[in-house]
């Protein structure tokens, strides 16, 4: 195996893998214990994802490193992991090198922030809506938008056989609102104008908990070390139990 740009050195391999550390893997190396596709390396020899690694014929199989997402969601994009039913996919769409899955959901006609991870856990404790995490959308609808309109938003609306939490709602412009949910019932924000009447005309996702919307249509960033930080920090009292999202 050549020593490539690509691919992470076989005394980090193993010590991101879990197998040892760096200075007992050199060790290893030397002691020409370790091989690389059947074949014992030089040290400082890189380790290329298809590449199989064993100790003492036993394989070691790298973590996989976890991943964060913020992705702004063009219309017309489908929050799914099956490829097979919707062409239009998130999964599809972005095509990212490792397996990723939605946080929660944006239905099909809105726009804005959308998570995606391959981090069951921090999944489970974002979408337990008991938690109250805040979810910010910016609301577009077709008729004005009056003060009556706010307080029956804010204070609940019957939908999907249950009233909606109150939340917090702010007037925009005069067709225009914010809100703020913690919980995430199936199209809850078009359901909700619905039964007052209105009609959402652009819905935009601009912020989950702590974390912004702020790259352009169809473009993704990984979380900051620092989102990461806040973010465990906020989830650290969360249950895990899982509930659906929307």
């Amino acid at each position: 195996m050549s020593d490539t740009p690509q691919g992470i050195r076989i005394n980090k391999f193993l010590s991101e893998a879990g197998f040892c550390s760096r200075r007992k893997a050199d060790e290893l190396i030397a002691a020409g214990v370790v091989t690389i596709n059947g074949r014992v390396p030089e040290m400082g020899t890189k380790v290329l994802p298809e590449d199989q690694v064993a100790v003492n014929g036993k394989i070691v199989v790298a973590k996989e490193k976890p991943v964060y997402l913020a992705f702004h969601k063009p219309v017309g994009i489908v929050c799914t992991t099956d490829t097979r039913v919707e062409k239009n996919n998130v999964i599809d769409y972005i095509n990212y090198p490792t397996r990723i899955f939605p946080i929660g959901r944006l239905d099909k006609p809105s726009e804005g922030l959308l998570l995606l991870t391959n981090d069951g856990d921090i999944v489970n404790k974002i979408l337990r809506s008991n938690n109250n995490h805040g979810k910010e959308y910016q609301v577009k609808v077709n008729r004005p938008v009056t003060q009556q309109f706010i307080k029956r938003m804010e204070n609940g609306i019957p939908i999907l056989g249950t009233v909606t939490k109150k939340c917090h709602v702010k007037k925009t412009g005069s067709h225009d609102f914010e809100i703020v949910l913690t919980q995430g019932l199936n199209r809850q924000i078009r359901r909700m104008c619905e039964y007052l009447g209105y009609q959402v005309v652009q819905l935009k996702r601009t912020r989950i908990i702590n974390i912004p919307l702020d790259v352009p249509v169809g473009k993704y960033r990984e979380l900051t070390q620092q989102e990461l930080t806040d973010l465990q920090t906020i989830l650290k009292s969360s249950k895990k139990t899982y509930s659906r999202n929307k």
